[in-house]
């Protein structure tokens, strides 16, 4: 009888202990408001969701013709998710992300496979709803088992990036079919935008096909477009759905308007050229100042077929130029680098090589309010107090100042600094070489994955050797490339790092100490650096526009006084040229053209 009372009492304990846990997690989502929008600060501008068509589209444009589009290089596998391999291009059009990025705003999602989500006020959960029409293009539903497995699959045995990414949740709850919750370590203010971007791929599909491996069947999303041919390292043809699941939604509307989207691949960019010139190409993004200038002249530019336009944009530069690997001397030595710079002459490569077309890049923000400039105040300089010590006592009085040159392509000044900076380093001139305190000669090899590279570098090469420096450029197939900066086998290389106006966990991976031993990242120059580290932590948890603004100028402070990358140039502008047969919006958004709201003109 006591054993049997003692049984009931445990019992109802339990359900007593059951029914709290119950009205804990009510209350927690009583708490946690249902959106339609997910803004990174402030309103949305469209708070309510998308719900009619946005300016930049044109509603009523015709559809159903082809659009051709050239690429330079190869591919090796149609699954974008995983580091081995080089992607094709155009995989976007099959995939698509439970919520959409608004080209028009700094970092806002709109609903797309979530119908709607729920936030925590403190941002410490995200529950995404699954529209229930949303399909794959097998006609199988997208289910929250699928959203469970994307983000295993990703979170595992995924890219570097995403790896770090989905570190940040604590745990997943599948609430239902069409409803699931992430919860999220603290202090990761974006963390549930990261979550709102995340693919959807289907469990099912990968039954059968190896994620952890590349591959070149066609892949099964539930985008707008479907693989219909694909040639390997040559053509892949996407093919517009007519089951497309959300071909009717209003976020959709003035998109999609190909009938075929079809991706050739060129080994040589002047090769492309002659191609779009040809008419074999219907659109050409140039990104080359001597082909924009000269290469486009001929009959059908003459008469009108073919346009060619500078369309501005309010993207901030990001940061183009050669990273030193720091995890190899002499590059790990900031004097090195800095004469490194000196070195380069962007005033005359700008004049007599790049048709006057480019600005220099100072900044990982230029053409945005994001770039550090002036003496640090305010925020930003309470940001930075702290690590006064372990900073140059001239970053908190202005910006680092990159070499400036009167274009003459006479370095002799700048040429003197950068010896006295090597001197100092532990070099010396000997027979006209400059060598170590080991007798070991400077030479170095600068890893290109385009020889459009070559003609821009060559001079630098010339300036580096009147230093006693033996520079080499080396330029290798894409496959080679891919492999070579995944396991960070370079001296030095060209990349871009490209940035938004809301930048945030992706810092972590481009200049993060974590990153820096982490083959496959995009931390190239092997940065490893507290304060910058602790920045970018700062960066990530921003609770309002101010707090971010001032937490990105001071993070670009820091690392272009580390002198880390050597920049080149940008423009604030896209160049493409097209024929007259394509036609686009005349409103163009924040991030510049979109060409799926392009479409074929039928006069």
């Amino acid at each position: 009888m006591a054993r049997q009372r003692l049984m009931r009492t445990a019992i109802a304990g339990l359900w007593r202990l059951l029914a709290a846990c119950a009205l804990l997690v009510w209350g927690a989502a009583a708490q946690a408001e249902e959106l339609h929008a997910l803004a990174m600060f402030g309103d949305a501008a469209y708070p309510d969701g998308i719900t009619a068509p946005v300016p930049w589209v044109v509603t009523d444009a015709p559809d159903g013709c082809a659009l051709r589009l050239g690429e330079v290089g190869t591919f090796d596998t149609m699954n974008p998710y995983i580091v081995l391999g080089v992607p094709a291009r155009g995989l976007g059009l099959v995939f698509e992300s439970l919520m959409a990025r608004s080209p028009d705003e700094p970092f806002t999602l709109y609903p797309l496979i979530a119908q709607s989500v729920e936030l925590a006020p403190d941002r410490s959960s995200i529950t995404f709803h699954i529209d229930p029409a949303a399909r794959f293009q097998d006609g199988s539903p997208v289910t929250a088992g699928d959203v469970l497995f994307t983000f295993e699959s990703l979170r595992d045995h995924g890219k570097p990036h995403t790896r770090t990414y989905y570190a940040a949740v604590t745990q997943t709850t599948v609430l239902d079919d069409r409803t699931i919750r992430f919860d999220l370590v603290p202090d990761n203010w974006e963390m549930p935008l990261i979550l709102g971007l995340m693919p959807v791929l289907s469990q099912a599909y990968f039954e059968r096909v190896d994620f952890l491996k590349t591959s070149l069947e066609p892949p099964l999303g539930t985008g707008p477009y479907i693989a219909a041919e694909i040639v390997p390292g040559s053509r892949v043809v996407y093919r517009r759905d007519p089951a497309y699941w959300a071909r009717d939604l209003p976020i959709n509307a003035g998109r999609n308007n190909f009938q075929t989207i079809t991706y050739q691949w060129f080994r040589d960019a002047n090769v492309a050229l002659q191609s779009f010139k040809a008419g074999d190409l219907d659109i050409r993004f140039e990104d080359d100042a001597a082909r924009w200038a000269t290469g486009y002249d001929g009959p059908a530019l003459a008469d009108g077929r073919i346009v060619m336009e500078e369309i501005a944009h309010g993207r901030p530069s990001g940061l183009e130029g050669i990273a030193w690997n720091e995890r190899r001397a002499p590059f790990d030595d900031v004097r090195v680098r800095e004469a490194l710079g000196l070195a380069f002459d962007f005033t005359w490569t700008n004049s007599h090589l790049l048709h006057g077309q480019y600005r220099r890049i100072t900044s990982l923000f230029d053409n945005s309010p994001l770039a550090a400039q002036g003496p640090a105040q305010g925020g930003e300089l309470a940001l930075l107090e702290p690590f006064r010590g372990q900073l140059p006592t001239e970053l908190f009085g202005h910006p680092y100042r990159w070499p400036q040159t009167d274009g003459s392509g006479r370095l002799r000044e700048n040429l003197k600094q950068a010896a006295a900076l090597l001197e100092e380093a532990g070099f010396r001139a000997v027979d006209g070489r400059l060598v170590d305190a080991a007798g070991r000669p400077f030479r170095f090899e600068i890893l290109l994955g385009s020889p459009a590279w070559e003609r821009i570098l060559l001079p630098y090469v010339a300036n580096l050797e009147k230093l006693g420096i033996e520079a080499r450029l080396r330029t290798v197939d894409a496959a080679q490339f891919q492999t070579r900066i995944e396991t960070f086998d370079f001296d030095a290389l060209v990349w871009r790092w490209g940035v938004s106006l809301s930048p945030g966990n992706e810092q972590a991976i481009y200049w993060g100490s974590p990153a820096a031993g982490q083959q496959g990242s995009r931390n190239y120059a092997g940065i490893s650096d507290p304060v910058i580290d602790a920045l970018i932590a700062r960066l990530v948890d921003a609770r309002s526009r101010e707090e971010l603004v001032d937490t990105a100028r001071a993070l670009d402070r820091v690392l272009m006084w580390g002198r880390h990358v050597l920049p080149f140039y940008f423009a604030s502008d896209d160049d493409i040229a097209r024929w007259t047969r394509i036609g686009r919006p005349e409103q163009t958004p924040l991030y510049g053209p979109d060409i799926l709201t392009w479409y074929c003109n039928n006069n």
